[in-house]
């Protein structure tokens, strides 16, 4: 029970000032990328989730972002992150693992609940109920079809609420037991385009908030969560992870700064191919109606998820951000690409959907996977000509980061797509109080930013 006692000592004890520099600036962007998903989302289908969150009523504790109503912790928390997953532009990590549109509306209910929560507490929260999922994340062939972010995201939100809520070490542990028996999720849900996706989000932060408050009323979980004979390692790890990476260099190594943020709205697994596509173009300069044939090849991990027929079901929304045809296709189409080309109109236009049956094929090749997010184009011109152009390192990466600038582009992309006119102008009201969110007195006054 090594690993168990060192994570809630981990999260008991670490200070903001045990922070490094990278990773203070990444939950920031974290907070910049989860703030915008809700403003965007809160237009989406998502909007149901938070109108059935406020029918069902309770205990006022804690709000639900552009809504305005207060409802329990657990289930705001539940509807905020269901919001900040909707459109699949919050940060993320390989193999498609979404931990701050989790952890962060768990973080937001308890600090409600607490009535008054420092910036630095908050910070520190993120990044420690953060890192704990990123060290619990898998790989690939681990996962085998359960969605990463139902199974080590719950962590992440359990240990963020548990230290906003000053727990002790054992109601720690105990939050961290409890949780594990809310793992779970299948990839299936994207595969179908349907809208459980962003559910799952907000079933990880509403679980996290549950097991904190319940570990403090104590209500006990397994104390071997994680090393023992059915634990965590052996049901999900299937017996082959390290454990020692779980803790090892745990508070001085950070691996918050590993984290991966969106440059296009769609599934991590087609930024790779939608930025190639876009630096082919610019490279051999060429039109969309020069093109006889592309040929998209991705790993087959990323072929089962993003590679299957382009087709538009009853939520086309997930069915063209799951699909990298589409995404390439948009791309070459009608870049730069935004929000508002994941739209209905957009989507189910014909001439797009026409141009990938006629021009795209997608291909599962093993030989491409250098990395998580490879991806290789071979491009058949009308004139007999031939291109061809891979990548490895999509942007919005530690190594290919995203600038500034593109981060704020992105925010005000979800802006105008929310269509909240009473929004305007609060733009840089919002980006100016999370980039000085370190010495705000308490977190909880940005919130009146997000309500009507």
């Amino acid at each position: 029970m090594l690993s168990e006692k060192q994570l809630a000592s981990f999260i008991r004890n670490t200070e903001y000032s045990d922070l490094d520099e990278v990773t203070i600036k990444t939950v920031k962007r974290q907070m910049v990328a989860l703030c915008g998903a809700i403003i965007a989302g809160s237009a989406s289908s998502a909007a149901e989730v938070a109108g059935f969150v406020h029918e069902m009523g309770g205990k006022p504790e804690a709000t639900i972002f552009m809504h305005g109503s207060k409802v329990p912790a657990q289930q705001a928390a539940f509807a905020n992150a269901s919001m900040g997953r909707a459109l699949d532009i919050d940060d993320h990590i390989a193999p498609g693992a979404h931990i701050g549109s989790a952890v962060i509306p768990a973080a937001f209910a308890a600090a409600e609940l607490t009535g008054c929560c420092t910036g630095k507490d908050f910070i520190t929260a993120v990044a420690t109920g953060t890192e704990v999922s990123l060290r619990l994340n898998l790989d690939e062939d681990d996962y085998m079809g359960f969605d990463p972010t139902g199974v080590c995201a719950v962590f992440s939100t359990a240990a963020a609420a548990s230290k906003l809520l000053d727990s002790d070490e054992a109601q720690i542990w105990n939050a961290l037991g409890l949780v594990s028996n809310r793992c779970g999720a299948t990839f299936q849900n994207n595969i179908d385009g349907v809208l459980a996706v962003p559910v799952v989000e907000g079933w990880a932060a509403q679980s996290g908030v549950e097991c904190a408050r319940l570990a403090q009323r104590g209500i006990t979980g397994p104390v071997n969560y994680l090393e023992g004979v059915y634990g965590y390692f052996h049901l999900f790890g299937r017996d082959k992870v390290d454990i020692a990476y779980v803790t090892n260099d745990l508070g001085t190594d950070w691996h918050v700064k590993n984290l991966n943020f969106k440059k296009y709205p769609s599934c991590g697994m087609t930024q790779g191919s939608t930025e190639l596509i876009l630096n082919m173009v610019k490279k051999h300069r060429f039109q969309a109606n020069d093109v006889e044939r592309i040929d998209i090849h991705v790993p087959p991990y990323a072929f089962k998820l993003v590679g299957h027929p382009f087709k538009i079901g009853e939520n086309p929304r997930v069915d063209a951000q799951f699909s990298v045809a589409y995404c390439v296709v948009n791309a070459l189409l009608r870049s730069p690409v935004i929000l508002s080309h994941f739209e209905l109109d957009q989507i189910s236009d014909s001439v797009i959907e026409n141009y990938i049956k006629e021009k795209v094929v997608v291909l599962s090749d093993s030989s491409v996977e250098r990395t998580h997010y490879s991806s290789d184009i071979h491009i058949l011109m009308k004139n007999g000509s031939n291109y061809h152009g891979q990548i490895d390192i999509p942007p919005g990466t530690p190594t290919n980061p995203m600038t500034e600038e593109e981060h704020r582009q992105r925010f005000y992309d979800c802006i105008k797509i929310s269509g909240k006119t009473w929004l305007n102008g609060r733009e840089e009201d919002i980006l100016h109080y999370i980039e000085t969110l370190e010495t705000k007195k308490d977190v909880c006054g940005i919130i009146p930013l997000f309500l009507p």
